[in-house]
């Protein structure tokens, strides 16, 4: 009987032999693409006003850097999306970028919301109060701001000129007596009536017509206020108003820049160096600078071939920077981007009326975008300084414990509870870029079975939820993130418990190490415990050894704040809220009515029940609340 020979079995397409088969059947039309590595994992978003013309490029292999063709040579599949414009291409690469976090991307990594300042709509007597996030409450939003610091300077210097309240309206309806705030000239008191709403909204109106660039005709008719309140010999209110004045007037001494010719700005200064950037971002509003931030996008290897000219870094963070930020009239920049007309059109599209990008030549533009450059040279200056000690440090870390590479990655967890209630793990996460706040996490204990004050148990608890996590996603296929050393505060005891955490899960191979404080607690006698060795000590004027003095209080400070959070929200928790039938308005009533929940767990049911809302069996069964046994 003759055997049939099997078939020869096609080797799969790779790299640019892949790429000019997907070309074959790519229309002529706008899109964006995804090149996909052997773990499915995406190397690179792009976009293309062709995607035939476009991916061909890759098969051709004509390559401007050593990093796209390395790219290249790493693909092993291709996903593409057609779109209707090249506009919408460049709106939904710009999404998937911060999504995916491709490899071979420029990131923009730090990407927080900016703080706002918000004045209410949805009240009488509307609220002055400091907002981040989407604009979900009714009302006038002004921002961004660079820092919660600068906004916070602002609306410390709009209570002391306009005098709104900043408190929460349950406050303001329980209110019979004005508050500190009244008493030290930062609040009219609407909610006593010692101001009538008609005046409050007069001053609403002020504080609204300052942060809208109106403030020479604000202060010009306090100016006239008070001259005139002198002329009839009212000395007090003229003082009010004087004092009113001065606070408006340090707004304007303390800014280091406010620009004549530029009402509405952002200004955006690139200088890349040594394969690293910073981009320097100047915020300017209603003719004020309203704080700076610098920001280092991620810039794949290879990926930064001119120093401080590079426009394709200077489109990819524009894009990313206004993907969920709120866009203004002028974009001013020293590093015109690569498709400066697309990018401006897209921004277009999402504030609804014409938005400018545009590289100042001269004037006082040139000099607001010089400025912002300068800050971005000192900034980049002072990060790759702090980079190489990083770096050395690391290294260090890496020798001390033994590992076979300097560690990229360090978790070092930390507990904290008062004799076991509100307990709170704590995990903070350092690495060449020094600590990496959006990485930290809390852990709430949970389990029941964890004696009160036992921090074993409580490691044992964080651990296996940190690690079992990692395992789930890792079996998923998900991109789960390893540390490269785990440290653990405290001793041979703690690692022991950890590691039988870390054995039934499978990811023993993570190194532990646990810290130890010395004889007395004192600090540089620190003593360091590895699995199946005798414990030591580093030198102690070690650099190293100040370095992990730094980790173990971070994580200290990280878990003693989580507790502190949660032990606070406790003390906030209203009896009220676990009432069946109260909700938010009867319990603004009851309050508003009886003072405090102290008040109405006096109340007779009678008087409960002469509150509005509040009927004769709601009534009894807030009295029965307040003395079950």
């Amino acid at each position: 009987m003759l055997e049939t020979p099997e078939a020869p079995q096609e080797v799969p397409l790779r790299g640019a032999a892949l790429i000019k088969d997907e070309v074959k059947r790519l229309p002529d039309a706008p899109g964006v693409y995804r090149m996909l590595g052997e773990a499915s994992e995406v190397l690179y978003v792009g976009k293309a006003r062709s995607l035939k013309k476009r991916v061909l490029q890759y098969a051709q292999g004509r390559f401007h850097t050593q990093r796209i063709a390395h790219m290249v040579d790493l693909t092993r599949a291709m996903e593409f999306v057609t779109t209707r414009t090249e506009t919408d291409a460049l709106l939904l690469e710009i999404n998937l970028i911060k999504q995916l976090k491709p490899r071979f991307n420029v990131l923009l990594r730090d990407d927080k919301s900016f703080p706002e300042i918000v004045i209410r709509r949805d009240h009488a007597a509307p609220q002055l109060r400091k907002h981040r996030g989407a604009h979900s409450i009714k009302g006038d939003y002004f921002g961004p701001f660079a820092s919660a610091w600068a906004v916070n300077r602002t609306l410390n210097t709009l209570q002391k000129a306009f005098l709104l309240r900043s408190c929460s309206d349950s406050v303001y309806e329980s209110r019979t007596r004005p508050c500190m705030l009244h008493q030290i000239r930062r609040c009219a008191a609407p909610c006593t009536g010692l101001v009538s709403l008609e005046d409050y909204a007069a001053l609403v109106e002020q504080a609204e017509d300052f942060l809208r660039g109106k403030s020479r005709a604000v202060m010009g008719r306090m100016s006239q206020e008070m001259q005139e309140a002198s002329d009839e010999m009212e000395f007090e209110r003229a003082a009010r108003l004087r004092d009113r004045i001065r606070a408006l007037a340090s707004i304007a001494q303390e800014q280091q820049i406010n620009p004549e010719t530029v009402d509405e700005a952002d200004v955006f200064a690139l200088h890349a160096e040594g394969g690293q950037a910073c981009v320097q971002v100047f915020f300017f509003r209603a003719g004020q600078n309203w704080g700076n931030r610098a920001y280092f996008p991620k810039i794949p290897q290879g990926g930064v071939d001119k120093s401080d000219e590079d426009p394709e870094v200077m489109n990819a963070f524009l894009g990313q920077f206004y993907d969920d930020k709120p866009i203004p009239k002028l974009i001013l920049v020293n590093v015109e981007p690569s498709e400066k007309e697309l990018l401006a059109d897209a921004f277009c599209i999402k504030a609804g009326r014409k938005v400018e990008i545009s590289r100042p030549q001269r004037g006082e533009k040139c000099r607001l975008v010089e400025h912002a450059l300068t800050n971005a040279r000192e900034a980049l200056g002072r990060k790759m300084a702090e980079g190489s000690a990083q770096s050395k440090l690391l290294a260090g870390v890496g020798e001390a414990f033994g590992l076979e590479a300097a560690p990229e990655r360090i978790e070092v967890y930390d507990n904290s509870h008062i004799m076991g209630t509100n307990a709170v793990g704590g995990m903070i996460v350092a690495g060449p870029e020094g600590f990496q706040k959006n990485q930290y996490r809390k852990f709430n204990i949970r389990s029941t079975d964890i004696t009160p004050g036992d921090d074993f148990g409580m490691m044992k608890e964080v651990l296996r939820r940190r690690f079992g996590r990692l395992v789930k996603e890792e079996e998923e296929g998900a991109d789960a993130i390893r540390p490269d050393l785990v440290l653990i505060d405290g001793g041979a005891g703690q690692v022991a418990a950890v590691m039988e955490i870390m054995a039934d899960l499978g990811v023993e191979d993570i190194p532990v190490v646990g810290v130890a404080k010395g004889p007395d607690r004192d600090a540089g006698l620190e003593r360091f415990f590895i699995p199946g060795k005798p414990y030591f000590m580093l030198e102690p004027k070690s650099p190293v050894l100040y370095y992990l003095q730094r980790l173990r209080d971070e994580a200290h400070r990280f878990a003693i704040g989580s507790h502190r959070t949660r032990r606070a929200m406790d003390l906030k928790k209203n009896p009220l809220d676990e009432i069946d039938g109260v909700g938010p308005s009867r319990k603004r009533a009851l309050l508003h009515a009886f003072g405090s929940a102290r008040g109405v767990a006096r109340a007779s049911v009678e008087d409960l029940a002469k509150v509005e809302g509040v009927n004769h069996a709601l009534a009894q069964r807030i009295f029965d609340f307040f003395r079950k046994a």
